[in-house]
């Protein structure tokens, strides 16, 4: 080899190399003709947004387009550094410290999903980095002091609430129940929505959250009765929502969910089994019919190019085919996470690749390059800023424009699910409040479903066969009573009544009257007056009933008082009258205790309309989502208790102390007051039924008929047994003695005092025993007559046999003696002991004595030997002591 060869070896060696050395460089440090940008994408994580599967293949297409246009970046090309984050903040962190602390220098980040966003975006200031966003939607994001250097290209989560409040009014609701998902990124947007639902006077019924499982959140939702709902979760999350919104029965033609728009149209038919959801794909289906979805527009709606000289329909075709060839089954609308948002990602690049190009125009004329930038330079980063912010062009998402916030400028689509595919409903224009609507819709049952569940209120009221029944009862009852005052007026003359008082017994069924009536006004209720009407009824209630009951009570009570005064205090004068004057005194005093009472209860404390509410009932016959609210009117006042106890205890007070004059007057007959005792017994009914009807009265009283017909039964019950016990008895004397000659007989309770009434029982008794000693010697008497018949007729045989005393023969023997015992009785003392001894034989004698007085029209001789008339009473004493009976 000559020298020459020699040297021109070396010489291209050297060339060799040295071009190989720069080359390592450039490699190192990145070629001058590159603009480097980072780009942190999820993709493999379990939870959260997985939007990366499509972003990723859609920001390599546009970095294909933005390379290949000569006109953008000239002399540059754009490279793109990428990694997973998963969707975890901390992972996407790493990935952005990877990114930056590694050559080569990155110019800008790209991030998904709005929790690693919110991470990235705060730190990325420290090193004047610009981070643009294609997939984060978090409202928290638009906060400038705390995010001054971010962009997105995906709209805020907020876009969303001016899109549902408008509907809410379209369709009339004003009642709504939020779910979420406890993330920031739903935390924001709901305190956005809350926000515009108090402007709006939308009622927020209750805000359920949940981390991971949504049961008990969901329901919650159901026992608050919530029928619209605001669902603000990430796709995995809303499966496990759609899952328990079918096992509570939240769907349907009662209910409306609003769910975010950006989940792929089949997202309720995936992953159920790798995410352990335990409803079916067709449960799912079910459930997730007639669901409204609102989505910020993420594809250009028009057939026009874009920038990229393509328009939507191509783009989509495009990246179709890209995701078919890294393995996604898009044939069989199989879609990758983050499909919707793929054009997002594809129009952040174009936004990078014409910021970097006005950018470098800028810096041209200063005579700086973009390759210059460090992250120490806030120069030229407040020229990409710039660039950034004033960047617009139309993309395949639509018109791509930043906000003062940097959030994306954009019109809401609205959709609903319609036999398992979206639909779309209309757009809205938030900046202009315009709302297209295709009137497309469908409701399940055929019209708009309600916010809230229907609430009748219906008014609890008497039965109207039963209040006629009472009122003709009280009809019936007043007409007796008039009837009867009446028969009082006319018959005042006669004794009977005279002697009852026939003043107090009028006041009485004057009161009865006035009792009767308020059981009218006791039905009375909102169906026959109005509410502004119904406080009076209340008034008139208490007024009459009370009065009517001290006007009938107080009559019989002062009337059994005065009884019991007169068994107290006039036993000295039996026959002092009843002073009328007293009796009234006392029910014009007790009436006065009523007014005083129910006139301060009036002016201070009066009655008013108070509703009960009852628990819903359903409707008996309807399919509309009614429920039944039964209320019940009452007559109340702010300090209600107060006033019936102060009624109760006085009214009370005066039942029991007549209880007990009835009681001890219970066997007193004063002739003064001829009915005492029919009145005690009234006393005792009426105390009896107004102890049981006031407590019960009370516990009954939300059951309007029970209430009702228990009290109007003890009012009418105390009228007609009250107007029965003291009216029949004196009804029945006028009628079988028109003539008051023959009143002595009636009068019950004339004439005696307790004690003659124990000398009475005392002398009955006596004469029991008496009669039953005249019946013992009546038959003994019997007896002796009987044997004196006998001893006659014996007599009588042996005259017959002899001739005398002196006779022979078997009778001689009989003769002498009897002559013989005959002269032993010849004064009045001997005879006296002859019949006092009890001696047969000497009775034989005796009679024979007196037969043969009898004979002689004398009793003054015996045997032949006269006697002074005295023998005549000794006989009539002896005869009287043996017989015990008079001897004439």
């Amino acid at each position: 080899m000559t020298c020459d060869g020699i040297l021109t070896f070396w010489i291209y060696f050297f060339l060799i190399l040295s071009v190989l050395l720069n080359e390592f460089r450039l490699i190192k440090a990145g070629r001058p003709n590159e603009l480097h940008i980072g780009g942190i994408f999820p993709i493999a994580g379990k939870g959260g947004w997985q939007g990366g599967q499509a972003c990723m293949p859609a920001a390599r297409l546009a970095l294909d387009d933005v390379n290949k246009e000569t006109n953008l970046l000239p002399g540059f090309r754009l490279i793109l550094h990428s990694n997973d984050s998963e969707c975890e903040p901390g992972l996407g962190a790493s990935v952005m410290y990877n990114l930056l602390y590694n050559k080569p220098q990155k110019l800008m980040l790209l991030a998904g999903c709005s929790t690693v966003c919110t991470t990235v975006a705060e730190a990325a200031k420290m090193w004047n980095l610009i981070v643009l966003c294609y997939g984060a939607s978090s409202p928290a994001l638009s906060d400038r002091s705390r995010f001054p250097t971010l962009f997105r290209t995906h709209p805020s989560a907020t876009v969303h609430n001016p899109t549902r409040i408008k509907l809410m009014k379209k369709f009339g609701w004003s009642r709504i129940a939020i779910l979420q998902q406890a993330e920031e990124v739903f935390i924001s947007t709901v305190e956005d929505l809350e926000e515009r639902c108090m402007e709006a006077s939308i009622e927020i019924v209750t805000r359920q959250s949940f981390l991971s499982d949504p049961t008990d959140a969901v329901r919650n939702l159901r026992r608050q009765d919530a029928r619209i709902i605001v669902g603000l979760f990430y796709v995995v999350a809303a499966r496990r929502v759609l899952c328990e919104m079918f096992k509570q029965q939240l769907y349907g033609r009662a209910h409306v969910w609003f769910f975010i728009g950006w989940y792929e149209d089949n997202w309720y038919e995936v992953n159920l089994g790798n995410e352990g959801i335990t409803c079916t794909v067709e449960q799912m289906r079910m459930a997730a019919e007639g669901h409204l979805t609102t989505e910020a527009l993420m594809w250009n709606q028009n057939n026009q190019t874009t920038i990229s000289g393509m328009t939507a329909e191509e783009f989509r075709l495009r990246l179709n085919h890209a995701l078919i060839e890294e393995g996604y089954d898009i044939n069989h609308d199989r879609y990758p996470e983050g499909y919707q948002e793929a054009p997002l990602a594809y129009d952040a690049v174009w936004s990078v690749a014409l910021a970097f190009n006005k950018t470098m125009e800028r810096l041209k004329r200063r005579n700086k390059s973009l390759k210059e930038f460090t992250y120490n330079d806030k120069d030229i980063a407040d020229e990409i800023y710039a660039a950034m912010n004033s960047t617009q062009f139309l993309g395949v998402s639509g018109v791509v424009a930043f906000s003062s916030q940097g959030d994306r400028i954009a019109l809401t689509q609205i959709e609903q699910m319609i036999n398992g595919r979206y639909e779309k409903l209309g757009y809205y224009d938030t900046q202009l409040d315009n709302l297209t609507w295709l009137n497309m819709e469908q409701w399940i049952g055929g019209k708009v479903p309600q916010d809230r569940t229907i609430v009748r209120r219906v008014l609890r009221t008497v039965s109207l066969p039963l209040f006629v029944c009472m009122c003709t009862i009280s009809c019936c009852g007043i007409l007796v009573a008039l009837a009867l005052i009446i028969f009082n007026i006319w018959h005042k003359h006669r004794r009977v009544i005279q002697s009852s008082h026939p003043v107090c017994n009028t006041i009485m069924l004057f009161g009865v009257i006035i009792c009767l009536i308020s059981v009218i006004l006791l039905g009375i209720d909102g169906r026959f007056v109005s509410s502004d009407e119904y406080p009076k009824i209340c008034q008139a209630r208490a007024w009459l009933l009370s009065t009517g009951f001290t006007l009938a009570y107080g009559a019989m009570f002062s009337k059994v008082w005065r009884v019991h005064r007169f068994t107290t205090k006039a036993k000295t004068d039996p026959k002092k009258k009843v002073e009328p004057w007293k009796l009234y005194t006392m029910v014009t005093g007790l009436l006065s205790v009523d007014l005083i009472i129910l006139t301060a209860w009036q002016i201070i404390d009066p009655l008013q309309r108070i509703l009960e509410t009852f628990p819903l009932e359903d409707p008996i016959s309807t399919t509309d989502d009614i429920k039944i609210r039964p209320e019940l009117e009452h007559c109340e006042s702010s300090q209600n208790s107060v006033w019936l106890g102060l009624v109760y205890g006085y009214k009370g007070l005066i039942l029991v102390f007549g209880l007990f004059l009835a009681y001890e007057t219970r066997s007193i007959k004063v002739k003064q007051i001829n009915d005492s005792r029919y009145v005690g017994m009234s006393i005792y009914n009426v105390v009896v039924l107004c102890l049981i009807t006031a407590p019960v009265g009370m516990v009954i009283a939300s059951q309007q008929d029970a209430s009702f017909v228990f009290v109007a039964l003890a009012v009418i019950f105390c009228c007609f047994l009250s107007m029965l016990l003291i009216f029949v008895p004196k009804v029945i004397e006028i009628i079988r003695h028109p003539k008051d000659k023959a009143e002595s007989k009636y009068n019950p309770d004339s004439g005696i005092s307790k004690e003659d009434e124990e000398r009475y029982q005392k002398l009955v008794t006596e004469n029991e025993e008496l009669e039953r000693l005249i019946a013992q010697k009546e038959e003994k008497i019997r007896l002796l007559r009987q044997r004196v018949a006998e001893r006659e007729s014996q007599m009588k045989a042996s005259e017959a046999n002899g001739s005398g005393i002196n006779a022979v023969g078997p009778s001689s023997g009989h003769t002498v003696a009897t002559a013989t015992t005959t002269m032993s009785y010849n004064t009045p003392a001997a005879i006296t002991t002859a019949i006092t001894q009890d001696n047969y034989t000497n009775l034989e004698l005796i009679w024979i004595l007196l037969r043969r007085s009898l004979h002689a029209n004398t009793l003054h001789v015996i045997n032949g030997t006269s006697y002074p008339q005295t023998v005549e009473p000794t006989l009539k004493i002896a005869l009287t002591v043996w017989l015990g009976i008079d001897a004439m």
